[in-house]
């Protein structure tokens, strides 16, 4: 792996030609989940820490973004992040980044801790427990759903449909599907109680403010978009005695989920900086408001590798 680290210190030498690329991820799940086959299960991730681990010189967010200021990243610099504050970040990813020695960052939605459930998490969940070969929804569409297949496409689809709903029809519509769909109570421990968010951050792992309820910033009136942004950040504070200087946009692509409106509100709210879900790394020139990330679905540490170095090289 050592000629990994190389070829990428070659991509992102140190200092002021650096550049810093942020992974994200959002879940870590125990065990392979047929209806998550995008989110690695404990085994892949550990795979693919312990490769990161040797290919990179991974730091604190923190940390990178000061570096990134003063021209003084080291080569083949990343920093990794988690969206959202899904429970399986402190009892499954958090074992594994502490045995690869690896800092993150966990951006939290305060208003799904303590037995939250998002409103995606309410579709999918609805869907995997729904009986019978067909699910009619009503004004929502009728789907089949006899084969796994069957049931991922039709998640897909009610995702797409929903998501830039406001966000109280977006709501309203999850709860209508699990009234019609679930069979059986859905989960209410997916994502991390207020106990779970003190241990991650007394283990070490730094915890930034994702809005209250996971908004698409850019569909709200600007008052309410920053209410979001600030009580976020104020609960947060509230539950771990101490600041919280990170924040995530939801959904996270520029111009499309946020303005500029909004990264100013995040400026004036005092936080030192902010990641998006826009394709890229970050240089010296990058708005540190305004950092992108890379999201690794790659199943194959090659694959992810060459990804990587091309995004680094901005050919994605």
């Amino acid at each position: 792996m050592q000629l990994a680290r190389s070829a990428f210190a070659l991509v992102a030498p140190r200092g002021a030609r650096g550049c810093l690329s942020i992974l994200i991820f959002h879940r870590v799940l125990a065990q392979p989940d047929p209806m998550l086959p995008e989110e690695p299960d404990a085994s892949e991730f550990s795979r693919r820490m312990k490769y990161v681990a040797q290919a990179f010189n991974v730091l604190p967010l923190t940390e990178a973004v000061e570096r990134l200021r003063r021209d003084d990243l080291p080569s083949a610099a990343a920093a990794i992040t988690f969206d959202d504050g899904y429970g399986d970040n402190y009892r499954v990813a958090m074992p594994i980044l502490k045995q690869y020695q690896l800092p993150a960052t966990v951006f939290v939605a305060s208003g799904f801790l303590d037995g939250g459930r998002m409103w995606n998490d309410t579709v999918i969940e609805s869907v995997r427990r729904a009986g019978g070969d067909t699910l009619n929804l009503d004004d929502l569409g009728i789907y089949p759903i006899r084969t796994l297949d069957d049931r991922r496409r039709a998640v897909n689809q009610l995702l797409a449909r929903l998501k830039y709903l406001p966000r109280d029809e977006r709501e309203e519509a999850a709860h209508k599907i699990a009234a019609i769909a679930a069979e059986g109570s859905l989960p209410d421990d997916l994502m991390l109680s207020s106990t779970e968010l003190r241990r991650l951050a007394a283990g070490g792992i730094d915890v930034g403010a994702h809005t209250v309820s996971h908004p698409i910033l850019a569909r709200l009136a600007p008052a309410e978009a920053r209410r979001e942004i600030i009580d976020s950040r104020d609960a947060l504070e509230a539950i771990l005695g101490r600041s919280i200087t990170l924040f995530a946009y939801p959904n996270g692509q520029p111009t499309r989920d946020f303005g500029e409106e909004h990264v100013e509100m995040v400026r004036e709210a005092g936080f030192t900086a902010a990641v998006t879900t826009g394709y890229g790394v970050s240089r010296s020139d990058t708005d540190v408001f305004q950092l992108p990330r890379f999201t690794p679905w790659d199943r194959s540490n090659f694959r992810f590798g060459v990804r990587l170095a091309q995004n680094a090289l901005g050919m994605l």
